[in-house]
């Protein structure tokens, strides 16, 4: 489109019509400032008139509830029976739909044509519990929705209509977005079909808690305009790239919403279609980028980007591995994972059972640990041990005290017993309280130091400077995991 290539190569237009907007001119007046003003107004309008097609709107029906039909034993009625005679008349006719009640018509999603076949990528929480689904294109005509497949943990679903020859959505690579750069969101908020709000890529890689259980959380954030009705509607950019699928509002009104990259969208919607599920790989480590690790990061010799293990989960597939807690990764089977998403994205996608290879930097050795991806559980909340042990000799280390492990302890954690020594108890408002350690778990090494017994414990601690910041390396009922404890000195 050649307004759209001129638009790129005038990008200061904004901030020129800022100044020039001071001193209206003639309209005769010949000024290039308004010339490229109406290049990207073209350009705006030609971004919606091409990439409108495949958009669809998504009707979505329920049955009704008549579950809770009234009281007719009221002694009210008693008093007045024409009240009763009325309210018997209305319940007869309540239960007579609740024997075979039709669908209602009650909300509304967007949508992208992702097939010419039919095929049509939305919202796994526009069509959840859904009874009925009538997708309308954009010339007007209907269709009934079927063979709905979604994954909820990435919101993603898709859904097929009857039809050949549809206008497809092109999609774009979403790891080439740029933070910045326009952002056009269509869809049908509030019921109003087909509006086309425009703002600005805010962010990528948002991680966005919300009331759907996520795993693939890596949100591109808006300004654009996004409202109730926008959800499973595209975000394209200026050559029309549907580039995420919106999905969550912040709060109305408030400039601040999120799409799930179109990458990702479209890697699970093409294995919804081929399998009818998503399947996701995982290993079971609680995972954070090296570069959000503030005390961490002064600690590791090898590296300055990765992705620090946190944790190693009970029953994750990493378990059984040679990984360990405060191991940062930086590449997967040579493929460079250097933050949470690249790494999430290298294992969402490999086989189950099979194993790969793990570039990991270990202090200030490098190594590679081979670890076998598992499937992800329905739940893979990972479970934190609150039980309280024996109590013990005096605080030892920033509100810790530890004992030896016995041998019913060692057989209820599933270690060995020399692998370490137990909390048994967590000082109020302590630095390790703060950090969530709890009693009941088990410190295994102190700044890579093997802890076997009380004794070594102690001796760790001696050559162990709290100034700098202690590594604890720990067991609990969640799995594996580490923790940096600083003293703040006050």
């Amino acid at each position: 489109m050649e307004n759209m290539n001129l638009l790129k190569s005038h990008v200061g237009l904004l901030a020129l019509l800022g100044t020039s907007a001071l001193s209206p001119l003639p309209l005769a007046a010949k000024d290039p400032t308004m010339d490229l003003a109406r290049q990207l107004n073209q350009a705006f309008i030609e971004v919606a008139d091409h990439a409108s097609p495949a958009v669809v709107v998504i009707r979505i029906a329920h049955k009704p509830d008549y579950s809770e039909l009234g009281d007719d034993d009221n002694p009210f009625f008693d008093l007045v029976p024409e009240l009763r005679k009325r309210f018997e008349d209305q319940l007869k006719k309540r239960r007579q739909l609740q024997r075979n009640p039709e669908p209602v018509y009650d909300s509304q999603g967007s949508g992208i044509i992702l097939r010419e076949d039919g095929y049509i990528l939305t919202n796994s929480h526009v069509v959840d519990g859904a009874d009925k689904i009538m997708v309308r294109l954009k010339d007007g005509a209907e269709y009934e929705g079927t063979e709905i497949k979604g994954d909820s943990q990435s919101d993603v679903a898709v859904i097929r209509i009857k039809a050949k020859n549809l206008t497809v959505a092109k999609l774009g690579d979403s790891s080439k977005t740029r933070v910045g750069e326009f952002a056009i969101a269509i869809g049908a908020p509030f019921e109003l079909d087909y509006s086309v709000t425009f703002g600005h890529v805010s962010a990528k890689g948002r991680r966005v808690f919300s009331d759907r259980i996520m795993l693939d959380q890596d949100f591109i954030q808006t300004d654009a305009s996004i409202n109730p009705g926008n959800s499973g509607g595209p975000l394209v950019n200026i050559d029309g790239e549907v580039i995420g699928i919106n999905t969550i509002i912040r709060g109305m009104h408030t400039g601040i919403g999120f799409a799930i990259p179109s990458n990702l969208a479209k890697e699970v919607a093409d294995q919804l279609i081929k399998e009818g599920k998503f399947t996701r790989a995982w290993l079971g480590i609680g995972i954070e980028n090296l570069s959000d690790s503030k005390e961490y990061k002064s600690l590791v010799l090898g590296t300055k980007e990765g992705v620090v293990v946190n944790s190693i989960l009970r029953s994750g597939p990493a378990r059984n591995s040679d990984l360990k807690p405060a191991d940062v990764i930086t590449a997967v089977d040579g493929k460079p994972t250097l933050t949470v998403q690249q790494l999430k994205s290298e294992i969402r996608t490999k086989p189950i059972g099979q194993p790969v290879t793990l570039d990991v930097v270990r202090g200030d050795k490098n190594i590679k640990v081979k670890v076998r991806p598992g499937e992800v559980p329905a739940d893979s909340t990972p479970v934190v041990n609150r039980r309280k042990a024996r109590e013990a000799p005096e605080p030892e280390f920033l509100g810790i005290k530890v004992q030896a492990l016995t041998t019913d302890l060692a057989k209820q954690f599933e270690v060995d017993l020399t692998e370490g020594v137990i909390v048994s108890e967590v000082e109020s408002g302590s630095v390790a309280e703060q950090k969530g350690i709890r009693p009941g778990e088990i410190i295994t090494d102190l700044n890579r130091h093997k802890v076997t017994n009380v004794r070594e414990f102690k001796e760790a601690l001696k050559a162990a400077d709290p100034k700098k910041g202690i590594l604890v390396n720990l067991i609990g009922e969640g799995g594996r995991r580490f923790e940096v404890l600083k003293d703040s000195g006050d």
